[in-house]
């Protein structure tokens, strides 16, 4: 009788996207042009080939009646994080089933949400933005810009946790050209990501899709309402720290100019 062989199973590997139904990358806007200053944020759909990224930026330039100076600002900072997204594609990602929990901490104007959830982070069939419209009608949100700002965080959660992805799926390419020219296989089978239910086993080893008590309020969502002097206040805050940030930034830039050869 032959002796049984360690399992070989390893999480299967595909070219690298967003793991959602869409492959919509998420990308933030911080430019500031003539004492003026632009923050955005929004979805890009990397498969849509009618959509260029000049025409887009000068739209937004002009329905924010803003300078003409924020056009190629706008273009450049979309330009790089596309390419970054282009750099990765090449690249090859694991797709096992991992349950992980996201994190929502967000102000959209006068509403501050906290929240945080069970998620299987390699699921290539969610759907963020129809969950985030779910959540707002549950809360009873009305303000229409809070579901677009809950999807964005959910897929900039997404996009880190893939680019680590990448990661796993190098290190299983590399464990098969070493089973593949040793002809042995001495990797033990992973027991990460085989049920979402792993992340509900108790301290006596039972299962349970029952969350416990004491977990009940950790995962119940917060909303809270700021009054508009609370608004301006974290309004300045935020652009005074943003204004240290680049001070900063132009100090680090000028040093480097003149001290660094390249």
């Amino acid at each position: 009788m032959k002796n049984a062989q360690p399992s070989t199973s390893r999480p299967p590997l595909v070219k690298f996207r967003m793991p959602t139904a869409e492959n919509l990358i998420p990308m933030r806007l911080d430019v500031e042009f003539e004492g003026r200053r632009l923050k955005d944020a929004f979805t890009w759909n990397v498969e849509d080939p009618d959509i260029e990224i000049y025409p887009f930026a000068k739209r937004i330039t002009m329905d924010m009646d803003l300078p003409s100076g924020f056009t190629p600002l706008i273009s450049q900072q979309m330009q790089t994080q596309l390419a970054e997204f282009r750099a990765l594609e090449a690249q090859e990602m694991a797709t096992e089933e991992r349950v992980q929990t996201l994190r929502l901490d967000l102000r959209v104007n006068n509403i501050v949400i906290h929240d945080q959830f069970l998620w299987d982070v390699n699921n290539f069939e969610s759907d963020p933005e129809g969950f985030a419209r779910g959540l707002c009608k549950d809360l009873q949100l009305e303000d229409p810009e809070i579901a677009p700002a809950i999807a964005l965080s959910i897929r900039e959660q997404l996009y880190e946790i893939a680019k680590q992805n990448i990661a796993t799926g190098r290190e299983t390419r590399i464990s098969k050209k070493v089973r593949r020219e040793s002809g042995v296989d001495f990797t033990q089978p992973s027991a990460l990501g085989s049920s979402a239910v792993n992340f509900m086993r108790r301290p006596n080893s039972k299962i349970s899709i029952v969350r416990r008590k004491n977990e009940w309020d950790m995962f119940e969502p917060t909303v809270g309402r700021l009054s508009d002097k609370e608004v301006e206040a974290i309004d300045a805050r935020e652009e005074r720290n943003a204004r240290i940030k680049r001070r900063q930034e132009e100090k680090e830039d000028a040093y480097t100019n003149r001290y660094v050869r390249v």
